[in-house]
């Protein structure tokens, strides 16, 4: 199945149940921070769209209130973020490290464990 395409709303919602687990419609809204807190309908709406995409799932229901948990992982998200990003560069990623470094944003250590991954897809490319 195809990652969801998320919203700035929805990844606020998602980092919610990545971070908190599985929850309620309000208790995710109470974890989001008062200043800009969207209303209560628009967290639910939010989080039925999630559904909608196969990010969430409800697992349970207790009383009136449906508890939800997310279906995908923060790295699959995150995953989605940097091909959607990539995508808007025709595939070239040298436009975004180019960037990258010139903000200072690039450290030593991101170049040095981006080293070892490819070290590791080399080897793994090798063995049959």
């Amino acid at each position: 199945m195809a990652k969801p395409k998320l919203t700035p709303l929805e990844l606020r919602v998602m980092e919610a149940l990545w971070t908190r687990g599985a929850c309620s419609v309000r208790e995710i809204l109470e974890s989001l921070p008062r200043k800009d807190r969207p209303a209560f309908t628009t967290i639910q709406t939010t989080v039925y769209r999630l559904e909608s995409k196969h990010a969430v799932r409800c697992v349970k229901r207790i009383s009136n209130a449906n508890i939800f948990e997310a279906a995908i992982s923060r790295d699959e998200a995150r995953n989605r973020l940097v091909d959607d990003l990539l995508a808007l560069f025709g595939g070239e990623s040298k436009p975004v490290v180019s960037r990258l470094i010139e903000t200072g944003k690039l450290t030593l250590d991101d170049v040095k464990e981006a080293e070892r991954t490819l070290r590791e897809l080399a080897r793994k490319d090798k063995t049959p």
